[in-house]
This record gives structure tokens, sequence and C-alpha cells, in this order.
């Protein structure tokens, strides 16, 4: 009789155990996930600024070019 009682005694310890060490496990889970949506939420703005920084960069390299050119149809011009 004692031995069964202690017996349950253990398994429900064992049983508690296993729960909290579950939940736990779920809750790493849950930050992980947490974590890299974060992350991958950051990437995208990086991205999204980078492409912004590129079109501007190409926009006033497009007008040094217009620059450029017109000068130089400028100096033409007056060099015939």
């Amino acid at each position: 009789m004692l031995i069964d009682q202690m017996q349950q005694v253990l398994d429900s310890m064992e049983y508690s155990i296993k729960l909290r060490s579950q939940a736990k496990a779920e809750r790493r889970a849950e930050e992980a996930e947490r974590e890299k949506r974060a992350f991958q939420e950051k990437l995208m703005l990086a991205a999204a600024g980078k492409v912004e920084l590129d079109g501007r960069a190409s926009n006033v390299k497009g007008k040094q070019d217009a620059v450029l050119r017109d000068q130089l149809m400028g100096l033409m011009m007056t060099g015939l």
C-alpha cells in the first residue's frame, strides 16, 4: 500500500516536471518566433530604405548626366 502511494507521488512529480518543461519549451519557441518576425521586419525596412536610397542616387546621377550633356552641347554649339 505504501509503495503504491509513493509510486503515485513519484508519478505525479514526474508529470509535473514534464508539464513545466513543456511549458518552458513552448515559451522559448514563442519568443524565438517573435524575435524572428522582428528581425524579418527590420530586414524589410532596411531593404525598403536601400531601394529608396538607390532611387535617389539614380535620380541624382541622371541629373548629373543631364547637366554634363547640356554643358557638352553648349560647348559644341559655341565651337561651331
